[in-house]
């Protein structure tokens, strides 16, 4: 018996096929920002969409050299400024942004046949407001903010557990850990935010803000 014949064959993605029949989504229905939007659709996605982490988005960057990444970071905040998230500034995604401020940011929310895509540029949030936020992390993730050195490559999970032990031991549970200098958040503001709801026979709604020379927002309906 042959490998190929113990190793049962992988689903087809081409015969893989969900149709939308979710409520549509009408110019006449939008919010006057695409902040007010996102609140309602996340509001929903948080109680109604039965999803894991409905703050969880795909942060995709580019280097100065055009060349992409993306990943999954979690949202801590979001108004009419702007989309916070935090990360280490030694990590890929901050060297990128560092050299190319243009960012994009996906909330997948497949169970409700949604998505928002928002456009803009990141740029750095004051150290009082990382601070602020650090201080609301649980214990064990303010430790992992310094064992880390996001992004590195490091020989053995060990290593990184010793890291983490070591800090544990500095700082332990009730002791204040300091703000890593080279921790913190980014603020996206938004140039477009598209909203996205599947519909029947992949006739999908598409409506997109686009940010206005005085400030306002227009919107546009896109092809699907």
């Amino acid at each position: 018996m042959t490998d190929e014949d113990t190793v049962p064959a992988a689903p087809d993605p081409a015969a893989m096929r969900k149709h939308y029949r979710a409520e549509g989504l009408s110019e006449t229905e939008l919010a006057a920002t695409p902040v007010e939007q996102f609140a309602r659709w996340f509001k929903q996605a948080a109680t109604e969409g039965r999803l894991f982490e409905p703050n969880a988005m795909v942060v995709s960057t580019a280097d100065a050299e055009g060349r992409p990444s993306s990943r999954t970071v979690l949202l801590k905040h979001f108004d009419d400024a702007g989309f916070v998230f935090y990360t280490n500034y030694d990590s890929r995604k901050a060297r990128d942004l560092a050299e190319n401020p243009y960012v994009s940011l996906l909330f997948p929310w497949y169970t409700m046949a949604r998505q928002v895509i928002v456009t803009g540029m990141a740029r750095r949030t004051g150290r009082d407001e990382t601070a602020a936020y650090f201080r609301t992390r649980p214990h064990g993730s303010q430790l992992g903010a310094w064992a880390s050195a996001q992004s590195t490559v490091i020989g053995t999970r060990a290593d990184l557990d010793a890291s983490y032990a070591e800090l544990a031991a500095r700082y332990p549970e009730g002791e204040q850990v300091p703000v890593p200098p080279h921790w913190g958040g980014f603020r996206v503001v938004p140039r477009t935010v598209e909203f996205w709801q599947g519909r029947e026979n992949r006739l999908h709604d598409r409506l997109r803000y686009v940010s206005q020379a005085d400030g306002g927002w227009g919107v546009e309906r896109l092809s699907p």
